[in-house]
């Protein structure tokens, strides 16, 4: 079968993503399938979408939405309707079967077929398009096919994918300039699945709480095929790449063993681990600690169920700063249990926090799924019947959001290395033109220098 995978996540702020889920769909079904990838990002948007399905005329077309909206309160934006337009798109091209996926999709699996009106859909990891592959073309049942939904019903999030997740790069992938050219960043994998019981997240429903960890020499010997492909640097998209301290010490001595060259980061809970972690993780090539450290007040911490308390938080940050890391911290203000007190103690101690870009987030977006829904439900914020995939967000009864915004700004004043929410489309310009005079990453370590 012809099996053209849409990559359908054109957000640019602050940077373009690379999207490596797809690769893992494509290796896991090209020996059995034709298999072309089309990124609107990559190429003449809609234009080149329709040219790939004329010229491709496939048989099954997998849209990989990776995000439902952008999460952010200071400027929310809701992507169904973008992706109703392409799907529209496609309808007036191909008459293919539509099959939708990603891990937007997996939290929203029942509205969003409904919304778009596809055949079918994957909940949960992608490889499981292979086994609905071949179910259509042996025209067999797919009723029982864990993880595979039709317009007329949802089972749920199954069991995660226990066949390979070794990462494969898909050959064809003529796109992939469009991320050299704009920072230089690609992506790569070292496990699956989240154990943390973060009330708002999401990833324990799309990769399950179990913990799934690729050979450190897998990881090193992908992290090499990136490097050869031209990337300047690669971004570990692992939910917490330090979830298993001693799988990511592995990985990073593995990085080195193998002689991988690039620069690269990753995202970091605070805790706690050996006194050399982060030399090690400098040592083979880590240069920025993205922490999600959320709030420095412990109650809030609590509340939000997170495995650390503010002096672990203190403790990794100045390994991280001695180790010579760039370091950024993300923030979620307003959720359950703030109030102006635990609001102000978050941006006193958040003021020690040297060296270092600090990203504020005001509200919790509301995913089904999450304890935060659940709370959410019992305090009436939502109703059971409501329809979030518009984005919504929690507010605390304690303390509201323009109390919030005031008091930020009051704080940030001046500061260029204190960003609200992503930054906006001022902090997206600003990477773009960095990186058409050659520079490359996040780019989050200027606002530092800059400081």
């Amino acid at each position: 079968m012809k099996v053209l995978l849409v990559a359908t996540n054109t957000l640019m702020e602050p940077y373009p993503v690379y999207p490596l889920g797809l690769d893992y769909v494509a290796g896991a079904i090209a020996g059995q399938h034709q298999v072309h990838i089309t990124d609107l990002n990559g190429g003449d948007g809609y234009e080149g979408l329709k040219a790939d399905i004329k010229l491709f005329s496939p048989d099954i077309i997998g849209l990989s939405l990776r995000n439902i909206d952008n999460t952010d309160t200071t400027d929310p934006r809701g992507f169904i309707g973008q992706y109703r337009a392409l799907v529209n798109v496609i309808r007036s091209q191909s008459r293919a079967r539509l099959v939708l996926g990603g891990s937007g999709f997996t939290i929203f699996p029942a509205e969003t077929m409904q919304a778009l009106g596809a055949d079918f859909g994957i909940v949960g990891e992608g490889e499981r398009l292979a086994p609905l592959l071949s179910a259509i073309k042996n025209n067999q049942d797919i009723s029982s096919l864990p993880g595979v939904i039709t317009a007329g019903g949802h089972t749920g999030v199954p069991e995660p994918w226990d066949g390979d997740i070794s990462q494969r790069l898909a050959p064809d992938r003529v796109c992939r300039q469009f991320y050299l050219e704009h920072g230089g960043m690609l992506n790569l994998q070292t496990k699956r699945g989240c154990q943390f019981k973060c009330i708002y997240c999401t990833y324990p429903r799309i990769e399950g709480h179990r913990v799934r960890l690729t050979d450190p020499g897998a990881a090193a010997k992908a992290a090499l095929k990136l490097q050869e492909k031209g990337a300047r640097y690669f971004f570990i998209t692992d939910s917490v790449f330090n979830a298993d301290i001693n799988h990511s010490l592995e990985v990073a001595r593995a990085f080195k063993k193998y002689g991988v060259s690039i620069p690269w980061g990753a995202f970091f809970t605070p805790l706690k681990q050996p006194a050399d972690y982060f030399k090690v993780m400098a040592e083979a090539g880590l240069t920025h600690v993205e922490f999600g450290t959320d709030s420095l007040s412990n109650s809030v911490l609590a509340s939000y169920r997170k495995p650390f308390r503010d002096q672990r938080v203190f403790q990794v940050h100045r390994a991280a700063i001695d180790a010579g890391l760039y370091v950024a911290h993300y923030f979620l203000l307003g959720g359950v249990g703030e109030n102006k007190r635990t609001l102000a103690e978050t941006l006193d101690k958040a003021d020690t926090l040297e060296k270092s870009a600090l990203f504020f987030f005001c509200g919790m977006r509301i995913y089904p799924g999450t304890e935060l829904y659940r709370i959410a439900l019992e305090e009436g914020q939502v109703q059971s019947d409501d329809n979030i995939l518009e984005p919504v967000f929690y507010r605390s009864p304690r303390v509201g959001p323009e109390e919030i915004v005031k008091q930020l700004h009051e704080k940030a004043r001046g500061r260029i290395n204190w960003i609200t929410g992503s930054g906006g489309e001022d902090s997206a310009n600003i990477i773009r033109r960095l990186y058409q005079r050659g520079h490359t990453g996040p780019m989050w370590d200027y606002l530092i220098r800059l400081s």
